[in-house]
């Protein structure tokens, strides 16, 4: 490789970028001009295949640790006489939603056991849901009764300003979970599940939550008043916006090993109204390696660049053996070629 100058040219100093006929507008600042040969193509292609191939399938390897048990239970905890009318059984507050669930381990699980409530085909990243919110009164107690921006949840019906406002805070995840192993009850640590930077940046700790859930429509879980914001990790995780209308949140951790063949019993309260929109709910015990939870992704991503890296590079090799040029030949020129028919 090669520059258009030899040795290449220091970084230019100021004078290059004042005034307008400096070398900056004129386009005249010297340029370090790698000349693209077969060899060091060819070589890249090469370097880069051998380094992501191998990363792929420790990646992938690592994702194939992780274990997963996964299950839906917005449908299955629906009454038999309700399954014509989910959205009157979740909207009827006199019909009890405590569900039961059994899951079974099929591979030995590691602590710490990470417990997500998964939701399908829920927009997140809505405009109108991502702007209703208002920072500054999250993070600051001075600014509490700020609520621009929040709308349609900015005041209760006699003009009380709502903290946390907007919709984000009003749909709160507040469907809840606890575990049992035979007789063992299994705790799950619900403490720092949240972003360390989010507890102590955008969540304050002297802004407590007032006239939340007060209306008539009540969109989730209902906040303890006497707890600051920084505090409520539940809805610190459900603040943060995902990106795509499905997504994990973390719910917890639980902080026992569990062995193949267990049974664990899942009690549940299924309060989340996803019924209106044709959502689905999951709960995901997952445990986690190195590379974090379960995502073959990554893997095959790294596998597929590679491997096209290294096809590349073989086929460069052999066009380049086959019908090799001399570089910078001129009669490739366009201007010295004879045209076709003289």
């Amino acid at each position: 490789m090669c520059c258009g100058r030899s040795p290449c040219p220091p970084t230019p100093s100021p004078k290059y970028f004042t005034g307008k006929n400096s070398k900056f507008t004129q386009q005249e600042l010297p340029a370090c001009k790698p000349i693209l040969t077969p060899k060091w193509v060819v070589s890249v292609f090469f370097l880069v295949g051998i380094i992501f191939v191998p990363v792929g399938v420790v990646s992938l390897l690592a994702a194939r640790d992780v274990v997963e048990i996964i299950d839906r239970y917005d449908h299955a905890c629906v009454p038999p006489n309700m399954t014509g009318n989910k959205l009157g059984y979740i909207q009827n507050q006199t019909i009890s939603k405590d569900c039961t669930r059994t899951l079974t381990v099929r591979k030995d699980m590691k602590q710490p056991i990470f417990v997500y409530y998964q939701l399908d085909n829920f927009y997140q990243n809505h405009r109108r849901y991502v702007k209703s919110r208002n920072d500054a009164q999250l993070r600051d107690y001075k600014k509490a009764n700020q609520t621009t921006s929040c709308e349609p949840e900015r005041f209760t019906a006699d003009g009380k300003p709502i903290v946390p406002c907007g919709l984000i805070a009003w749909s709160l995840f507040n469907d809840t979970y606890s575990f049992t192993r035979g007789n063992e009850n299994l705790t799950v640590d619900k403490k720092d599940i949240s972003w360390k930077s989010d507890r102590e940046h955008k969540f304050a700790k002297n802004v407590y939550p007032s006239n939340f859930q007060n209306g008539a429509l009540i969109g989730g879980k209902m906040l303890n008043t006497s707890i600051p914001l920084s505090e409520q990790e539940d809805l610190i995780v459900w603040m943060r916006t995902a990106a795509l209308p499905t997504f994990r949140k973390l719910y917890g951790r639980i902080n026992v090993d569990l062995k193949v063949n267990d049974t664990i019993v899942v009690r549940l309260s299924n309060n989340y109204n996803t019924y209106s929109f044709g959502g689905k709910k999951k709960l995901v015990l997952s445990t986690a390696t190195w590379l974090g939870g379960k995502n073959e992704f990554i893997g095959f991503a790294y596998l597929v660049v590679g491997g096209l890296c290294i096809f590349l590079a073989f086929a460069f090799t052999l066009l380049y053996a086959i019908k090799p040029r001399k570089l910078g030949d001129h009669n490739f020129l366009s201007w010295n070629r004879r045209p076709a028919g003289r």
